[in-house]
């Protein structure tokens, strides 16, 4: 009899346990919508090309001691970046039992970047210095394939998340 008194009361603990879990629920999908917003932003970011212009002057601040030097360099050309610095993650949306995270980029010109473009074959552009050669720019595809990528991954990464979050929640 005094092992199902010790039975009993460890099924107890174990629905206590689960309880405090299914009150977590929210929070733990929340992160893990974050974990592959974050991971899908990093690629995109990595995936983005930089633009390289002609002339220009660059800043670089170095530290010396406790104060913070100013040293300007010229460059023979210098780099965008505006098209990598604009990726964002908006805010996680719950609708219904389905959690929606944007990954965005508000650079006018992304989705040409992204998808390619059409251009006028023969036109001079002044800031290249020469005339356009081809009637389309092929996409870079960063997104999409930063996306599919994390689409790959992604039962791994949410496996290892649930076992983490299950050991802590039966310690």
């Amino acid at each position: 009899m005094a092992r199902m008194g010790s039975f009993s009361s460890d099924l107890k603990k174990l629905q206590k346990q689960l309880e405090q879990a299914a009150q977590q629920e929210d929070a733990f999908v929340e992160s893990c919508a974050k974990e592959l917003a974050a991971r899908l932003l990093a690629k995109v970011k990595q995936r983005t090309p930089v633009g390289e212009y002609s002339g220009g002057e660059y800043i670089c601040k170095a530290r010396k001691g406790p104060k913070l030097k100013h040293i300007s360099v010229e460059v023979e050309g210098k780099k965008g970046g505006t098209l990598r610095r604009g990726w964002t993650v908006g805010k996680i949306q719950k609708e219904g039992d389905v959690y929606k995270v944007e990954v965005i980029n508000p650079v006018e010109y992304s989705s040409y970047v992204e998808f390619g473009h059409r251009q006028k074959a023969g036109r001079y552009v002044p800031a290249l210095g020469k005339k356009l050669v081809n009637g389309w720019v092929q996409g870079h595809f960063m997104m999409t394939i930063s996306e599919q990528e994390i689409r790959d991954i992604a039962p791994q990464v949410l496996e290892a998340k649930v076992a983490k979050f299950l050991r802590e929640c039966m310690k």
